[in-house]
Parts: structure tokens; C-alpha cells; sequence
């Protein structure tokens, strides 16, 4: 019998609880980002994800990523569908299963809330409920299973991604680009600013998500010690570097560093260092916060060139900074942290930095590819975009009845005002020219 240790198991309580404060302070992030009739609805992806995917983590996902290899490396057994045979004194290393698999929920939470970026402001709520739960099992539980499964092939091949640069990050871009290009884009996309609306938010939202990332990357440790304090300053460090070099790109590029480029950048690093906090030092952590706040910065605007509408850079900054932050293992990684590889940098040859790549191009194609079929079948049998008009009105109204502000913002409209709605809750209001002519 494994015993708990109540040390690891505190650690690992405290860490839940930032991890899933996570999917909030990325709700406010993204609300904050898009325009002011899409703000509800933004926020509504991200917590409707948290109950979805609970529901589909504790029936099936869980036992399909973290069970005893059932088929060649690729995905779980079914021993704990439903969590059977797991109670409060069953362990998994030295924390209770029940922690270590709550702990676990929470990475699935966030990564599916992250895919909501891609399409905001133009998909329909109904649509999404069905995408999250499907997703959760047929994408996010297999890639977890190949990656940190008990026989997982990626994991037997030796493939290092400490807390989720290819399960969380590579995997919600991949995912993200997919549903970009099945909703299409915006109304008015390359046309219309799309500014965000409350940069208040953004940042206010970027402070939750840092502080959660502490938990997010330490707590992966699952025990309180030497490496969880090394894997926690290079998380700040990280973070730091991936602001500066976000904000010395638009400096140099645009002659002025915005508030907003601060916190993509610090997004940027904490994503890079997500699967290399564990295997790099210090010095490590800030090439690669350094580097990705500057890939990055550069990246997201690839969406204009190929003409993807990723409305919230979720391609452009989980999916490119966790390619960087897996690739940059295969050079930086180091036997103190690793207890064992050790990048090309030092001496470790170029065998690490393969398998790094093989990996993120096989997840990548993988994800894509199952988010890309799992969206046609919902878009083919109830439709995954809302209409023009409904765009056009905006997604809070038209998808929840409600508006996020009383009066109109930055220039906007009020979408109900006395006199403009017409019949039950629900309905559309009328045109001014009705309400005129009335």
C-alpha cells in the first residue's frame, strides 16, 4: 500500500484550487478582449466548460487517460469509469487518487475553455455544450494518456512536457485553429478594428491566471519540495521575460508598448514554460519566457496573412508558445531537474530535441483533426455558427437575452432600450425605424 503524505497532498489541495481559479481569471481575460455585445457570452464558454467537463472527466475521461494502458500506448483502460474502485485512502504516488484526479479535471477545464477564443463572438452556445464533453474524451483524454498515461506511447518513447505544453497548449491551439476555420470568420474580419472592449479586465484577468499558474506548474511536482520551488520561480521568471520581450518587440516595432502586449506577454511565457518548467533552471526559464514573448508577438499575426479568424490569438500564443516551450526541452533541458536527459545544450545530443518534435507534430495533427471532424458533425446536424443577423446584433442578446451594460460603450448602441423590444424575452428587438413608425 502507498502511503499519503499529508505534506504533498496540502501542496497538492492548494494548487486544485489555483488551477481551476484558472478557468475565471481566463473568463474575465477573454471577456475583457472582445467587443462589448460578445462579452457574456465570452465569459459563459469558459464556465460552462467547468461543469462539462467534470461530468465527462469523472464518467470516463479520468479512467481513459490515467489507467492502465488498454491498447498499444494509445489510450486507458475503463477500470475507473465512473471513478470506481477509488476512495479517500486509495493513493496515487504519495496523494490521495481522488486529489490527483481532481487536480487533473482542472487542466481539462481550462484547456477546453481555452478553444472558445477561436470563435468568439460568432458561435452558437447550444453548439459548444455538445463540442466540450465530446471533446474532452476524444481529444483531450487520449493525448493525456499518450503523454503521461501509465504506458502512454509518448511517455515510453521518452517525450518530456512537465505540465501540459503539448496536452494543454499545443492541443487548444491545434484545437482552436480547427474550429476557426469550421465557423469561418467574423463579420467585418480584416475590415473592422475588433478592439477590446475593456483592457481593465484583460489585465485584471492575466493577474488571475498568473497566480494560478503557480499551482498549475508547481502542483505538478506532487510534493512539496526542492523541485516544486525550483519549478515555481521559473514561473515567475518566465512570465517576466515573455512581458519584456513582448513589449520590446512593440517598442521597437511600433514605437510604443501596450498594456495589452503586457499581458499577451505574459501569457506567452507562462505557456512556454508550462512544459519545460521541470526540466530547465533558471537561466533556462528566462531564454525560454524571453524567447516566446518575442515568437509570439510576431505569430498572431499569421491569422492576417493566411486568413484564419482566430478572434483571440489562441493559435498565436498557446499553440506557437508551446511549440517553442517543447522544443526548447530538446536544447535546455538539464539532468538536475530531469534526473536524467539533458538537452543538445548540454550534451545531451540531438536525440531529446527529436522526440520533442515528433511529439508536437503528431499531438498537433491529432487534435486538429478530431476537433476538425467532432465540429462538422455538430455544424451538420445543428449548426455551429449563428446567423449573420444574430452576429450582427450580438451574441450576449441574441444567444442569452442579456447585455453585459445598460448603455452603449465605446460608440456602441444599447441592443434594448424603451420602446425598441417587442414581444417575450427572447425576441428580437425591433429597428429603430419600427420603433419610429410605431
Amino acid at each position: 500500500m502507498q502511503e499519503i503524505d499529508p505534506a504533498a497532498t496540502a501542496w497538492l489541495l492548494a494548487s486544485t484550487a489555483l488551477v481551476l481559479l484558472m478557468t475565471p481569471g481566463l473568463a474575465i481575460f477573454y471577456g475583457g478582449m472582445v467587443r462589448t455585445t460578445g462579452v457574456l457570452n465570452m465569459i459563459m464558454m469558459s464556465f460552462i466548460s467547468i461543469p462539462l467537463v467534470t461530468v465527462a472527466w469523472l464518467l470516463v475521461g479520468y479512467t481513459l487517460a490515467f489507467s492502465e494502458d488498454a491498447g498499444g500506448g494509445l489510450i486507458g483502460g475503463l477500470q475507473h469509469f465512473g471513478m470506481l474502485g477509488i476512495d479517500p485512502t486509495t493513493a496515487r504516488g504519495s496523494v490521495p487518487e481522488l486529489l490527483f484526479a481532481t487536480f487533473q479535471l482542472s487542466f481539462a477545464i481550462i484547456t477546453a475553455a481555452l478553444i472558445s477564443g477561436a470563435i468568439a463572438d460568432r458561435a452558437r452556445f447550444a453548439a459548444w455544450m455538445v463540442f466540450v464533453p465530446v471533446w474532452a474524451v476524444a481529444v483531450y483524454a487520449v493525448v493525456a494518456h499518450w503523454v503521461w498515461g501509465p504506458g502512454g506511447w509518448l511517455f515510453e518513447l521518452g517525450v518530456l512536457d512537465y505540465a501540459g505544453g503539448l496536452v494543454v497548449e499545443i492541443v487548444s491551439g491545434a484545437s482552436a485553429l480547427a474550429l476557426a476555420l469550421v465557423l469561418g470568420p467574423r463579420i467585418g474580419f480584416k475590415k473592422d478594428a475588433m478592439r477590446p472592449h475593456n483592457l481593465p479586465f484583460v489585465l485584471l484577468g492575466v493577474g488571475l491566471l498568473w497566480f494560478g499558474w503557480f499551482g498549475f506548474n508547481a502542483g505538478s511536482a506532487l510534493a512539496a519540495n526542492g523541485t516544486a520551488a525550483a519549478i515555481f520561480l521559473n514561473t515567475l521568471v518566465a512570465g517576466c521575460l515573455g512581458m519584456l520581450g513582448w513589449l520590446t518587440v512593440e517598442q521597437i516595432r511600433d514605437g510604443k508598448p501596450t498594456t495589452f502586449g503586457a499581458a499577451s506577454g505574459v501569457v506567452a511565457g507562462l505557456v512556454a514554460i508550462t512544459p519545460s518548467c521541470g526540466t530547465v533552471n533558471t537561466l533556462g526559464a528566462v531564454v525560454v519566457g524571453l524567447a516566446a514573448g518575442i515568437v509570439c508577438s510576431f505569430a498572431i499575426g499569421l491569422k492576417f496573412r493566411f486568413g484564419y479568424d482566430d478572434s483571440l490569438d489562441v493559435v498565436g500564443v498557446h499553440f506557437v508558445g508551446g511549440v517553442v516551450g517543447v522544443l526548447l526541452i530538446g536544447f535546455l533541458a538539464t539532468e538536475v531537474m530531469t534526473a536524467g536527459p539533458e538537452g543538445l545544450l548540454y550534451g545531451g545530443g540531438l536525440a531529446q530535441l527529436g522526440k520533442q518534435l515528433l511529439a508536437a507534430v503528431v499531438v498537433a495533427v491529432y487534435a486538429f483533426a478530431m476537433s476538425y471532424a467532432v465540429a462538422k458533425v455538430i455544424d451538420r446536424f445543428m449548426g455551429f455558427r449563428v446567423s449573420a443577423e444574430d452576429e450582427t446584433t450580438g451574441v450576449d442578446f441574441t444567444q442569452h437575452a442579456e447585455t453585459a451594460y445598460a448603455e452603449g460603450v465605446h460608440g456602441h448602441s444599447p441592443l434594448r432600450r424603451p420602446g425598441l423590444f417587442d414581444g417575450p424575452l427572447g425576441e428580437r428587438p425591433k429597428s429603430l425605424e419600427d420603433d419610429q413608425a410605431g
